[in-house]
């Protein structure tokens, strides 16, 4: 069984916002709702300033917050360790929302079920890759299988440093940053 992950490289990042548009597109959100976004922080001081970005979504933990406080167990982990929403077990108490560290959880309006990033599981399963990689011009993200020593994921993560958001909270994301310098902070909640 596949044991799928991503691997973000904040510094070829440019902010340019596609891996949302294409995320938002791809799954009809209305303009309010993102499943990932940017962060911006302002670094330095002039004439040596920069600017750090960094990509933000659903860490699709093995130790999931949201997955441990759902009452009827709505939010779910599949056998490749995707975590996942059954809209149809859903009682929108948005506990999953306030329980996840990294602030990824969007409830839907419409709807009123808490929605995040599911990795493009449907598609996934079909081969294909996620939405926000395959259209990334500058290739922040690489996606695959860590079970498979040949894929394009395991062999990037063998040659980089890595280093995992909110680490200290002990919840093993399955997405991974790929660490250049000092570890972008992340904002959280």
């Amino acid at each position: 069984m596949a044991k799928y992950a991503m691997l973000i490289d904040p510094s070829r990042c440019t902010g340019c916002a596609a891996c949302g548009i294409a995320c938002q597109l791809q799954w009809q959100l209305p303009k309010e709702m993102h499943y990932n976004h940017l962060e911006f922080a302002e670094k330095g001081k002039y004439p040596e300033a920069w600017l750090e970005i960094l990509p933000v979504q659903c860490q699709h933990c093995e130790d999931a917050p949201c997955l441990k406080h759902c009452p009827t167990d709505a939010t779910y982990r599949r056998e490749d360790g995707i975590v996942d929403v059954d809209p149809e077990e859903c009682i929108e108490c948005q506990i999953c929302v306030q329980a996840c560290p990294y602030d990824v959880r969007v409830v839907n309006q419409e709807t009123g079920v808490p929605e995040k990033c599911k990795f493009c599981s449907d598609f996934v399963d079909q081969g294909e890759t996620p939405a926000c990689v395959s259209t990334c011009m500058n290739e922040v993200r690489i996606f695959g299988d860590l079970d498979d020593p040949d894929s394009e994921i395991s062999k990037a993560m063998a040659k980089e440093d890595t280093y995992q958001l909110l680490a200290e909270e002990g919840t093993e994301p399955r997405v991974y940053y790929v660490l250049k310098g000092e570890k972008i902070e992340f904002s959280g909640k």
